[in-house]
């Protein structure tokens, strides 16, 4: 009967660490089965100031929706075109985000010149 209570305890404190990771906003740690892979533009190319991101997403078990970012600044809204960019080079980066935007450590990014 100790181990049974030993593993509830454990299992009680785990559960209290990731509910504290989501609540506190924090990047969870977490593997949840979520997948994400820039499919165009490829990493490395040249592109024109407007270009289309294409990637494919697969939801886990706490995947929700992905967060674009450029040279680390987040797209509030961004319907899949970039537009009027500046010349020269940027990252652009895909993260996958929970319902509640909490980072999860799945991510995808690709390297790109403006010309």
């Amino acid at each position: 009967m100790g181990q049974f209570r030993r593993q509830i305890f454990v299992v009680l404190c785990l559960s209290f660490v990731f509910s504290y990771q989501a609540w506190a906003g924090e990047q969870l740690d977490v593997h949840d089965g979520s997948a994400i892979t820039i499919t165009s533009p490829q990493n490395g190319a040249t592109v024109g100031n407007s270009f289309d991101l294409v990637y494919s997403f697969r939801k886990g078990l706490l995947a929700d929706h992905v967060h674009v970012f450029m040279d680390g600044k987040y797209q509030k809204g961004f319907t899949g075109r970039f537009n009027d960019v500046s010349f020269g080079p940027h990252t652009v980066t895909v993260k996958v985000a929970t319902h509640d935007h909490d980072m999860v450590t799945v991510s995808d990014s690709i390297n790109v010149v403006v010309r």
